[in-house]
């Protein structure tokens, strides 16, 4: 049987005596003697399971730590230090939020070897979720906030039936990933999604595109064309931002839903359309069907089934995962890596920010601090976001953002097991229930 492969990190002394100890006891320990040493290793590795004996406990070398273990968080760690270092707030608070276990020194081998095997097991079940949830719960979403969940148990319903759609949301939130949701959840998966911009072409055009025409129906038509309509037979058809469209086209889309039939532009002959439409706009369509600028008769024909995907504002606990996903993104071509996180600044920066732009937004800031920043850590000069005045903050402000942010790294930290959550946190079940539905966490979807 293959060795088991465990990283083995020395922040001090006693790496060797740690490593033959681990390779003694049947893991192949992957060692090293600092965060950098141990960064290349896992850009080379598959590994799952870590082990960080940490000597040094000083506040600059506990922030560095801090800032590696986040974007290693689907790793299991198991800590080792001196007894005395627990005296520091900030090292029990970085064990509470990144760590799956730890022993003190001097180590007892025997209890160190049993929970790396418990890690072990967990991290295979963990790993054994992720195609899961990546195939079935996620649907394509970063975050885990009640409002995102919310979302996706709106999805799944909505995507049993072949009924019109209408997606409502402000723009950057989301729409399309959530309209592409449903469509990849449906019974139509297997076929075309066609996503259509209804502002981004020409009125004279947006006949003939979605529709088709016939050759010789207008000037210059050399040539029959197959309208987007017809492209997405057998699959979804997704009209963003449908208010833009003319209203004159509004008639024939009410027609094509009403009948299932369409008629290319000098056609007198209709076909039968097998789609199923989604539509979305950042507008409110009933106020706009109310003042005439939208077709009543339409907008009661879309809005069979109404979503609406939540602002960033109303899934702020979602920013620091989307923050690391969106960076991971943004420097996957780049060798070597030079940027390796955000700071804690940078962070509260990015919790405090209002995000008009939404997702949309916080992706092009991220993407754009990845590339220009000259720094290890993203500050808040990279992203562009002013830096709150912690003497500004009041108190009980201050203390409910470090809680929310405590109980999300906790549960990320160990898959949202809400018992290992609790007992990690030092709290009932029933009080981390309260508190999760108190800052928006919402529990795994069943």
């Amino acid at each position: 049987m293959a060795l088991r492969k465990i990283l083995s990190v020395c922040v001090g002394s006693g790496s060797e005596e740690l490593s033959d100890h681990i390779f003694a006891s049947g893991w192949m320990a992957l060692s090293a003697t600092d965060v950098s040493i141990a960064r290349r290793i896992q850009a080379q590795q598959d590994v799952q399971v870590g082990v960080l004996l940490l000597a040094d406990s000083s506040p600059g070398q506990l922030s560095e730590v801090e800032e590696w273990l986040r974007l290693s968080s689907r790793m299991e760690w198991v800590g080792v230090f001196p007894a005395e270092a627990l005296a520091s707030p900030v090292l029990r608070e970085l064990v509470l939020s990144c760590f799956f276990d730890y022993h003190t020194l001097p180590v007892d081998w025997r209890v160190l070897n049993l929970t790396l095997g418990h890690a072990f097991r967990r991290a295979l079940l963990r790993g054994q979720g992720d195609g899961h949830l990546k195939a079935e719960g996620s649907m394509g979403m970063v975050g885990h906030s009640a409002a995102v969940v919310r979302l996706q148990q709106q999805i799944r319903k909505v995507a049993a039936t072949d009924a019109p759609v209408l997606i409502g949301g402000e723009s950057g939130s989301g729409k399309e990933l959530a309209a592409r949701a449903i469509h990849q959840c449906s019974r139509r998966a297997a076929g075309p999604f066609v996503a259509v911009n209804c502002g981004a072409i020409a009125p004279a055009l947006i006949q003939s595109e979605l529709f088709g025409h016939e050759r010789g129906s207008f000037t210059g038509a050399t040539a029959g064309k197959l309208g987007l309509i017809e492209a997405a037979s057998g699959g979804t058809l997704f009209l963003d931002e449908i208010a833009d469209l003319p209203l004159e086209l509004q008639t024939n889309l009410l027609r094509f839903l009403q009948e299932h039939t369409i008629h290319r532009v000098g056609s007198t002959r209709s076909l039968q359309m097998d789609v199923r439409v989604v539509a979305a706009s950042h507008m409110d369509l009933a106020a706009a069907a109310a003042a005439g600028r939208f077709r009543e008769d339409l907008f009661y024909r879309l809005n069979v089934l109404p979503l609406v995907v939540p602002s960033l504002r109303e899934r702020i606990s979602d920013v620091p995962e989307l923050a690391q996903h969106f960076l991971r993104a943004s420097m996957a071509d780049q060798q070597p890596r030079r940027v390796e996180g955000f700071s804690r600044q940078a962070m509260t920066a990015m919790m405090s920010h209002p995000w008009p732009g939404n997702v949309r937004e916080l992706f092009n800031r991220v993407q754009r601090a990845a590339v220009m920043t000259d720094h290890r850590l993203i500050t808040p000069a990279d992203l562009g976001l002013a830096v709150e005045n912690p003497a500004g903050l009041e108190l009980d402000k201050a203390r409910t953002l470090a809680e929310r942010d405590v109980i999300a790294l906790t549960l990320g930290r160990v898959g949202r097991n809400i018992t290992h959550a609790a007992r990690e946190l030092g709290i009932s079940r029933m009080t981390l229930y309260r508190l999760m539905d108190k800052h928006g966490l919402a529990p795994r979807a069943g």
